[in-house]
């Protein structure tokens, strides 16, 4: 008799305990996004690209004027290699070497500076969506929001929830509202 009691509260217990698993994997909401879709679309992305765009034109002109400087020294060189003293020629062989190094620095240094400024610019865009993101969530009650963009989610299922237009509301809250 006690074995039939114990079989009985087993079975019992199995029933409920797989009965509250299911209605728990039924409230697990899961959502996903594209971030860098996102972000592109977004007036202050589109915004932090145009002041890159600026910034390079101004260093790209700045290189172009140097390099025709350097192609004008080089021309001057060439026309005058024969009849300048050997001492004239190497002195102006290293200053036109020296001037190509310099050229060479300021491009190197202009794209670094351009990453800098790049990274600037998206940072603040970056954190914006970040926010909105996990306000989102919360408001949501999302246990998971996958970012499709990054390519690392091997299955998106019909059930999973498309956050995009919720985060984009967010956002628009967020833009409206004083922080």
């Amino acid at each position: 008799m006690n074995m039939k009691v114990f079989k009985i509260f087993a079975i019992v217990l199995m029933v409920s305990l797989a009965t509250a698993s299911a209605s728990v994997a039924q409230e697990l909401k899961f959502g996903h996004l594209n971030v860098q879709q996102l972000i592109s679309e977004l007036p202050e992305k589109q915004a932090a690209d145009r002041e890159l765009q600026s910034e390079a034109q101004k260093l790209q002109n700045q290189l172009q004027v140097m390099s025709q400087e350097l192609d004008e020294k080089y021309k001057n060189y060439m026309a005058q290699r024969d009849s300048l003293s050997d001492l004239i020629r190497s002195t102006r062989e290293k200053e036109i070497q020296d001037y190509d190094q310099r050229i060479q620095n300021f491009n190197k240094l202009a794209q670094q500076s351009l990453s800098q400024k790049e990274q600037e610019l998206l940072q603040p865009i970056i954190e914006k969506v970040e926010k909105a993101i996990h306000a989102v969530g919360e408001e949501k009650g999302f246990i998971y929001i996958f970012d499709t963009s990054s390519q690392v989610i091997l299955y998106n299922s019909d059930q999973s929830v498309d956050c995009e237009e919720l985060v984009k509301a967010k956002l628009e809250e967020m833009n409206t509202s004083p922080e």
